[in-house]
């Protein structure tokens, strides 16, 4: 069995940190903070005014555990129970999960929960439902 260390004020510091980000883009852009949504639109047909500050999110995204690496001396131990096959299979799905709900994670589960959206409430309990239960699986019968 995997064992996933508790870390209460980590979390609560990166949940808060989206949570501001998210409300920031919003109030600077009008844009919801959806990250697929804005990765995507980073290759073509999608051309307009916006790809610097797209392409700046991204590079945020990247940056931020190099950032943690020189602040800190380290990153965070992460292990990875799934070989590349699963990974791949996994990215994909997930991937199309994204296109197929209009959203990720992010657009939904925090954008759109925060604005009382139906659609978002749906997609939110069907992806959590979803994780949950392949965790279960996978840890138990896996």
């Amino acid at each position: 069995m995997i064992a996933t260390p508790f870390t209460p004020m980590a979390s609560l510091l990166g949940g808060a940190l989206i949570g501001l980000s998210a409300v920031l883009l919003m109030w600077a852009t009008g844009r919801i903070a959806g990250v697929s949504g804005i990765a995507a639109r980073l290759f073509p047909p999608y051309e307009d005014r916006e790809f610097a500050g797209r392409l700046a999110f991204v590079a945020g995204l990247v940056a931020a555990p190099i950032l943690v690496r020189i602040v800190s001396g380290s990153l965070p131990v992460q292990t990875i129970a799934a070989g590349t096959p699963v990974l791949i299979v996994a990215g994909l799905l997930t991937g199309f999960g994204a296109v197929w709900g209009s959203g990720c994670t992010s657009g939904h589960g925090v954008c759109g929960l925060s604005r009382l959206s139906l659609r978002s409430l749906v997609a939110t309990i069907s992806f959590m439902s979803a994780g949950i239960a392949t965790v279960f699986v996978m840890r138990h019968w896996g």
